[in-house]
């Protein structure tokens, strides 16, 4: 029997109550030519679910998957190995459930999870406290300027040219609605970024800096001197961070003095998966903990004494504080963090460390090579996994040609500047521990002929 909460007289009196003749008054607001007169167009009537599989697997064999081509996809997100336990901790009962664990006595290990996942952000971006997730990298970094105007009590935000543009373009929608003051800039083909203009730009004004490292280039940059110009304006620095296995590698945002660090982990323990759901990173200093948004899980003792584990701080949070709250998001992206946990566990300090030099010492033997195609320029020097290549051509036509042979080249910067005429040249190649030496051969030798 269909669940049918509501009789026909029901619905009458509830119609009756508001003044409405009937169901169709309730979309008298909506414009006549925003409403369906019939079955959607295009769209098949039902069918058996046999029929439907069918369909779909006929529909799906048509993608390009990542792990069946030569692939050198990032800015981003990224292809890593996720070990098949992951798969297999995430779908344990203790773990895997929907439930929000504000009642921490039915909920111990998701938020035991939590607790860990925590511990393992804050070490792995430098910072002293890191929270229970956010939905995605783009998020976050819009979270955590909206934090450092609520701690400067300033408006304009400075973005670094190296950001990528897809956070760029999340701040600037968001910031509509806030009246926040965005300074924004291009990248461009210097093998620096732009570490001295941002110094310059910092005034009495200035809320925050937002810098991304690696950044979209794949360029890395000590960021010390930024942040002693940030503190010295009062201004917090900011960093991004959207390949977290580089920190295997080189040295923390937060080591280097950046107040605030976020980013996307979907490269631990998170497949691709069409572009999500991901999990995103916010980590801050312990004084600024208070104005720090998304769920926070502590560590107690229960009345019997024993280690226990419960969401604290809770008064920042949207159900307390209602429109006084640091931040709107209700939620966490649990079941990803729990996978992105779980990963690190596997991998351990020494496993994090190894497989970063196992991303670098290949990025470093691709960006060799393919530089020795004749139309190939490396733009960038010092990089992890991800550089950006200057090809004698325009490089969106490039890529198009590629993937059609079944080789997935990498991003051109038209695709993400389509306006920036002097980035159009420009391709972004990210090599992971998945990528091969035939894999980088098949590139270079599919470069040379398109290059001719």
């Amino acid at each position: 029997m269909r669940y049918l909460p509501l009789t026909p007289s029901d619905r009458t009196a509830m119609l009756a109550t508001i003044g409405a003749k009937s169901i169709d008054d309730l979309f008298i607001d909506v414009p006549e030519v925003a409403r369906l007169d019939g079955p959607v167009h295009g769209l098949p009537n039902h069918a058996s679910e046999l029929a439907v599989e069918r369909h779909m697997s006929a529909l799906a064999r048509k993608n390009l998957a990542a792990g069946d081509v030569p692939f050198f996809l990032g800015c981003g997100a990224y292809r890593h190995h996720v070990p098949a336990s992951v798969d297999h901790l995430i779908q344990r009962g203790e773990f895997l459930t929907a439930y929000t664990p504000y009642q921490p006595e039915i909920a111990q290990g998701t938020l035991q999870v939590m607790f860990e996942f925590q511990t393992q952000v804050a070490r792995l971006l430098g910072c002293d406290v890191a929270n229970a997730s956010m939905y995605d990298g783009s998020t976050a970094c819009w979270e955590a300027i909206t934090m450092a105007r609520r701690v400067t009590k300033r408006g304009k935000a400075i973005l670094s040219g190296g950001l990528h543009p897809h956070y760029v373009s999340v701040a600037n929608t968001m910031a509509k609605f806030t009246g926040d003051v965005l300074v924004t800039s291009l990248p461009t083909f210097s093998p620096e970024p732009d570490t001295l203009d941002l110094i310059n730009a910092i005034d009495d004004e200035t809320s925050c800096v937002v810098v991304q490292y690696p950044d979209i280039l794949g360029r890395i940059e000590d960021m010390s001197a930024l942040a002693e110009a940030c503190h010295a304006k009062k201004a917090l620095l900011i960093a991004v961070v959207t390949e977290p296995v580089a920190l295997g590698a080189i040295k923390s945002p937060g080591e280097m003095g950046a107040d605030i660090v976020v980013g996307e982990g979907q490269s631990l323990g998170v497949g691709l998966q069409f572009g999500g759901p991901y999990v995103g990173l916010f980590a801050c200093s312990e004084k600024l903990v208070r104005q720090m948004p998304g769920r926070l899980c502590g560590e107690t003792v229960d009345a019997e004494g024993k280690r226990g584990f419960v969401l604290t701080l809770s008064t920042r949070e949207q159900h307390i504080r209602r429109e006084k709250a640091t931040s709107n998001i209700c939620t966490s992206s649990v079941l990803c963090a729990l996978a992105m946990s779980a990963h690190m566990t596997l991998l351990g300090e020494a496993g994090l460390r190894r497989l970063a030099e196992l991303n670098h010492v290949a990025a470093s033997a691709a960006a060799d090579r393919l530089a020795e195609v004749d139309g190939v320029e490396l733009v960038t020097d010092r990089f992890f996994n991800e550089f950006t290549l200057k090809l004698s051509k325009e490089a969106r036509p490039v890529v198009r040609a590629l993937a059609d042979k079944g080789i997935l080249a990498g991003v051109s910067l038209g695709r993400l500047y389509p306006d920036a005429t002097e980035l159009q040249n420009g391709l972004v190649v990210a090599v992971t521990e998945t990528t091969t030496e035939e894999d980088v051969e098949t590139l270079a030798s599919a470069l040379e002929e398109a290059l001719a």
